[in-house]
């Protein structure tokens, strides 16, 4: 072996013994209200960004017109995305804060389709977002992504109204194990919390009978 390979090897094996150090010593700061430094940030982005392209690249996208499809989306992302994506004017939840890197505001914009699907289906580690496919079917992820593309353009009422118009948190099985929240009034948090309250909603206890939130076209809601 050349005395290049040989300096090359050494090097690399005294990177190593330094970076497992580091990890080690617990100097690697993981908490979520400190962001990663601009190298490690452009580094992750550039992976997650290429992954996404390159998963995406085969994916075949159907129409997503149809107003059944939009509106069936729209009741599963309110129960499953709201908190983290949000609905037109609702600005940053407690949850949206928290988690880093921050989730997209998906009122802002809308996702390009293919990379919406593969992204809601897979998931992305260590970030929060969650990879529905795995009880979800192709069929129900293609409606949240029919849904995706109308959300930046509905005022805060036509949000309310297609939630209200959807079957709420209904894609063919697991629903059960998350609750349904109604769409938030003016002035609430997705999870029904009034704005600045900082109390939390208390799960029901174990064996109580499931309660069925029923809610209007103009957005207002009960529980029975």
């Amino acid at each position: 072996m050349g005395r290049f390979a040989m300096g090359m090897l050494t090097t690399l094996a005294g990177l190593g013994v330094i970076g497992a150090g580091v990890v080690m010593s617990g100097a690697v700061n993981v908490a979520a209200d400190q962001p990663h430094s601009d190298a490690v940030h452009q580094l992750i982005e550039l992976a997650r960004e290429r992954a996404v392209e390159a998963g995406a690249a085969d994916i075949q996208v159907p129409a997503l017109d149809d107003p059944a499809a939009i509106r069936r989306g729209a009741g599963n992302y309110a129960a499953m995305c709201v908190d983290c994506h949000l609905r037109p004017d609702s600005g940053p939840t407690e949850l949206s804060q928290g988690l880093y890197p921050p989730p997209p505001d998906l009122t802002a914009a809308a996702p390009e389709p293919a990379r919406a699907f593969w992204t809601i289906k897979h998931g992305i580690k260590a970030s929060g977002m969650p990879a529905w496919g795995k009880n979800m079917g192709d069929a129900h992820l293609w409606d949240m992504v029919a849904f995706l593309q109308r959300l930046p353009d509905m005022s805060a009422a036509d949000y309310l109204a297609e939630v209200a118009a959807s079957d709420g948190h209904s894609h063919g099985g697991g629903e059960h194990m998350m609750a349904v929240p109604a769409p938030a009034a003016e002035g609430e948090h997705p999870t029904g919390a009034m704005a600045g309250d900082d109390h939390h909603a208390v799960a029901a206890p174990a064996g109580a009978p499931a309660r069925k939130t029923h809610v209007h076209p103009d957005g207002k809601s009960h529980v029975h």
